[in-house]
């Protein structure tokens, strides 16, 4: 059968279309079929009719971000804050850089600083760090199609960096849900959204490179490490999956410029989610205490350390003193849910409501046993 040409004046038949659509779909599929380090070879020598081919096989595998972006980019906020002189350090308002250096403090009666955030409810319920927040005498909220609000603070906590702000726009606005950041693996895809260096509305791209990261900030650190990069403005706004659900609360990052060097940390969804909803019902979190100051069990010479929490000191008149624990006790569960190390000590109390008993197992001088002990209310920080 000979060649058919489209001669001047003469239409392709649409039988003849179709089969031609048919033909390259075909050959299509056949490359998309070959490894990449082949078919990227063979695409060179595709005919014409086949060149359309070749974006599909340069870009398997990766994802595009389009459509992700123009879904959740309208619930990302920039926040702008003026505290006063004396309650924040030059990170405020920032990706906060972890260095060898402290941070110093800025001189003059009030502070400028700038930061991130997500609306999580269309009502105009914002969540971002507690570090932008501070001490803010005045909190300005920018959304993404240029207008500005004035924010009240519906709520901070310190230890976990998370604060609840409140916009009043006089119509619903765009909202983002929480997902399950313990869903998440490591290598998954994220993007992050923000207010980097002050230019709001940006989205970087980036995998989940670790969770669990304990940085030795405090006892609830939990983080997931990215390498989106992250940059200082970037604080507090939001780092999604794929399905557009808020995984993360972008919080700090390593960097030996102070810029982003691909180590950046987000607050968890699944440990923000009971702070945000505390936050919402009265503005402050509860936490349960012991009184104990506590660590890690160390490993014996030519033993294995064993799990558990010691006690390495009891304050006088706490829950933990009225119960009798006492110092060298190795606190191993809660409730009966294991503690491995200190943190998860803190963290399983932390959970308990003021005022409920608790049932902790123990090891003291060599002896299992079981106490019972009615769960403070933890004092507020400073």
């Amino acid at each position: 059968m000979g060649a058919i040409r489209n001669m001047p004046g003469q239409k392709i038949q649409p039988r003849l279309k179709v089969e031609a659509r048919a033909e390259a779909a075909h050959l299509c599929a056949i490359m998309n079929s070959i490894p990449p380090q082949l078919s990227r070879r063979a695409a060179l020598f595709l005919p014409a009719a086949l060149a359309a081919c070749g974006p599909a096989i340069a870009q398997r595998g990766l994802p595009d971000f389009a459509d992700l972006a123009q879904s959740v980019i309208p619930a990302v906020v920039s926040i702008q804050i003026t505290a006063r002189e004396g309650s924040a350090s030059e990170w405020r308002g920032q990706a906060r850089e972890r260095n060898q250096r402290e941070p110093s403090r800025r001189r003059g009666p009030t502070i400028q600083g700038a930061g991130s955030g997500f609306i999580i409810e269309p009502s105009g319920i914002i969540v971002t760090n507690a570090h932008v927040i501070g001490d803010a005498a005045n909190v300005l909220v920018g959304l993404h199609d240029g207008s500005e609000y004035p924010a009240t603070i519906i709520g901070v906590d310190e230890l976990t960096d998370i604060a609840l702000l409140k916009i009043e726009a006089q119509r619903p606005l765009s909202a983002v849900s929480l997902g399950h950041s313990r869903q998440m693996r490591v290598g998954q895809w994220v993007l992050a959204a923000g207010n980097p260096f002050g230019l709001g509305g940006s989205v970087t791209s980036g995998i989940v490179s670790a969770i669990g990261r304990d940085i030795r900030l405090g006892p609830y650190d939990d983080f997931i490490q990215t390498d989106a990069p992250i940059n200082p403005g970037n604080s507090g706004g939001p780092l999604f999956n794929m399905a557009g659900e808020v995984i993360g609360i972008t919080t700090l990052i390593f960097s030996p410029s102070g810029a982003s060097a691909g180590i950046g940390f987000a607050v968890p969804s699944d440990l923000a989610r009971p702070v945000i909803e505390q936050l919402l019902r009265g503005g402050r979190v509860e936490r349960g205490w012991l009184g104990v100051s506590v660590g890690d069990v160390e490993a014996a010479p030519g033993r294995p350390a064993r799990g558990g929490a010691q006690v390495l000191g009891v304050e006088r008149g706490s829950p933990a003193a009225r119960s009798g624990l006492r110092q060298g006790d190795v606190i191993t569960a809660v409730d009966g849910a294991r503690v491995s190390n200190n943190r998860e000590l803190v963290r399983g109390i932390s959970a308990i409501p003021p005022g409920q008993n608790a049932r902790l197992s123990l090891m003291r001088e060599g002896r299992v046993m079981e106490i019972t002990v009615q769960v403070g209310r933890r004092p507020s920080p400073g």
